[in-house]
């Protein structure tokens, strides 16, 4: 059997070594900063690349298109997020409803160290997602649902506690935190100004069936 012989990549050589994991993580990181401030659409590459320095033909060393580069910054801050809501959610030393309030708190904290100019990356691109290629609703939908179920979980094991009614749907009250959540940083971000948060937090919390 003959070995097949890899697609060349495009693109001019680099000024960095192709297969560095630091400047790929470090367009990513870049991507991230730059698609929470302005969404997709309006975000152009060479921005991207200059924060990083890297010239504009080396980004097809690393990826091979603006789509495949999109899916790796969403992937990358799924991953952050999940993270940061393990933290927070799965907290044994906090009741399980202080553990939302500490994830907003840290969310708070988040939004207003960046003056509120970035937002939730997942909501900017569910915003403009008319425009965007089908494989990212998919993705969008994908990163959704795996915080609604971590939420989900934390509030049965308030259940389990007595902080919820036995009769409490979680699954539903878990997508109606994010459903209001990603409204809520978004009015944030207009306003500049934590309010829409905590307005959100305390009329989520006092809604819960006790």
């Amino acid at each position: 059997m003959t070995q097949a012989t890899s697609r060349p990549r495009r693109g001019r050589p680099p000024k960095v070594p192709r297969d560095d994991p630091d400047t790929r993580a470090a367009l990513i990181r870049s991507g991230v900063e730059v698609l929470t401030e302005q969404g997709f659409t309006a975000s152009g590459i060479d921005g991207i690349l200059r924060r990083v320095g890297v010239p504009k033909g080396s980004f097809y060393y690393y990826f091979d298109s603006k789509e495949a580069f999109g899916h790796a910054v969403m992937a990358h801050y799924a991953a952050y997020f999940a993270a940061k809501l393990d933290r927070h959610l799965l907290d044994a030393s906090r009741p399980p409803l202080q553990r939302l309030e500490a994830f907003v708190d840290d969310a708070r904290a988040g939004m207003a160290r960046h003056d509120f100019r970035r937002g939730c990356l997942v909501g900017n691109l569910g915003q403009e997602v008319g425009g965007l290629p089908e494989s990212y609703r998919r993705r969008l939908r994908e990163t959704l649902a795996d915080w609604q179920r971590r939420v989900a979980v934390c509030l049965r094991e308030a259940q389990s506690g007595g902080e919820l009614a036995e009769a409490a749907d979680c699954e539903r009250l878990a997508e109606a935190f994010w459903i209001g959540w990603e409204g809520a940083v978004m009015r944030a971000r207009l306003e500049g100004d934590a309010r829409p948060l905590d307005t959100f937090l305390a009329t989520y919390l006092e809604g819960l069936p006790r």
